[in-house]
């Protein structure tokens, strides 16, 4: 059965957020807020939790999984990063972007693309995954919360929880998020001096980012 923690969307109650990240580093997948949608997210390091990740999408290990970062300076630990790409990054973080980069040592190779050896990132702008972030100290794997078979994602808690109650060990509602996914732009075409490509557009909009 997985837990339930409902916190206020501005001030969360640091108690519950505490718990939520004692179960992320026992294993547990928890079901998150973000600025785009409700997302998966686990131990980075956690072979298991990685596992049942995708198995709960249903994707396999080419399917592009996200690190939720705090801010860019972490980024930078999990992906290289050259000057014209940082000042698009710096333009849209926090935001509704997940961007593809090069993934350093840093990053386990079963969660990089098995081929390109790349991995998304992104820096949420969502108070409560901000905050939880900062009390887990490093950055979480994440995938959008887009069940089996179907297209859009998932924005609301308490159907999570009906739906993944024995999948998960627990569900963050602070409220409902846009129900839609982040804008993926892929920009290792930009270190060969090509611009960047859009993957995916989602709620991040792309003018922002000069496309």
């Amino acid at each position: 059965m997985a837990q339930y923690f409902e916190v206020h969307p501005e001030n969360p109650q640091q108690r519950l957020l505490k718990q939520a990240v004692a179960l992320l580093g026992r294993g547990q997948i928890v079901a998150v807020p973000t600025d785009s949608s409700y997302a998966l997210a686990c131990h980075l390091d956690d072979k298991d939790a990685v596992d049942q990740l995708r198995r709960i999408r249903q994707v396999d290990d080419k399917h592009h999984l996200t690190l939720l970062c705090r801010d860019l300076s972490e980024l930078a630990n999990y992906a290289r990063v050259d000057n014209k790409q940082y000042r698009l990054l710096k333009t849209a973080t926090p935001g509704p972007y997940t961007f593809l980069l090069e993934a350093t040592k840093e990053v386990p190779r079963r969660v990089s693309h098995p081929q390109r050896k790349t991995i998304g990132l992104r820096v949420p702008d969502h108070k409560v995954l901000n905050e939880l972030l900062m009390l887990h100290g490093e950055p979480l794997l994440a995938t959008t919360l887009i069940p089996p078979g179907e297209t859009e994602p998932m924005n609301d808690a308490q159907e999570i929880r009906e739906r993944f109650e024995k999948l998960i060990g627990a569900v963050i509602d602070a409220g409902a998020c846009p129900s839609e996914p982040t804008t993926v732009v892929d920009l290792t075409p930009m270190g060969a001096g090509d611009d960047p490509v859009v993957v995916r557009q989602g709620r991040g909009g792309l003018a922002l980012l000069g496309l």
